[in-house]
């Protein structure tokens, strides 16, 4: 479902040397699988992930997601593709303060060029416990409830591959737990494959594959 081949991606120093920060010769998810990355801050874990998303173009390489390479595809086609085949779930949630529950779940249907489905996104919301918050803006839930919110809005578009960058780095220990059990329980229910980042030992011990980003990618092994 996601293959990753021969993938480079370098910045410039300031005094105009590369800067490696991805080397990785292979990757590979199963779809529906469950994999936990991790890693040293500085190796390289949330630029892999903008890359996977077409975020951040790459140097060089293969990045397939269900059989279509992303590198090849132009901006726009990207974009659109990213819209309908990824769901992320950032650290900082990316609520629109002035939108409503339901309404931040919907804008992630925007951008599919296709009609937003109401009735999608209010079972989401109902199904992680949200139903009652329909109306509800950022500002009136809880961190918790923002975080779940974001989880609704990235699974709206049934994609094939949620992206999780910390997903518990902003909330307290006490609900750590309810976001890792949301995140899986949804993508179990989706039958959505998921590549989460953390660097919570907890968090990790609960998945059966988990991947040190220091041992997929080369570049990381030299920082």
């Amino acid at each position: 479902m996601l293959l990753l081949e021969n993938v480079c991606k370098s910045y410039r120093e300031p005094n105009g040397d590369p800067l490696p920060i991805l080397d990785i010769e292979r990757l590979e998810i199963n779809a529906g699988e469950q994999v936990v990355l991790r890693g040293r801050s500085g190796c390289g874990k949330t630029t892999l992930l903008n890359c996977i998303a077409g975020l951040t173009t790459v140097d060089g390489g293969r990045i397939e997601i269900n059989g279509h390479d992303i590198v090849r595809l132009p901006e726009v086609t990207r974009d659109r593709f990213r819209a309908l085949h990824l769901g992320i779930v950032f650290q900082t949630f990316n609520l629109l303060p002035a939108f409503t529950a339901l309404e931040n779940v919907l804008l992630g249907m925007t951008f599919t060029g296709q009609k937003p489905d109401a009735g999608r996104a209010e079972h989401l919301l109902d199904e992680i416990g949200l139903g009652h918050r329909l109306s509800h803006k950022p500002a009136a839930l809880s961190v918790g409830e923002q975080q779940r919110v974001a989880v609704a809005r990235a699974l709206v578009n049934q994609p094939s591959l949620l992206l999780a960058d910390e997903p518990t780095a902003n909330v307290d220990a006490g609900h750590q737990q309810q976001i890792i059990d949301l995140l899986r329980g949804a993508c179990e229910r989706e039958k959505v494959a998921m590549l989460l980042v953390t660097h919570s030992p907890e968090v990790a011990a609960q998945f059966d594959r988990v991947e040190q980003l220091e041992d997929v990618n080369r570049a990381a092994r030299v920082a």
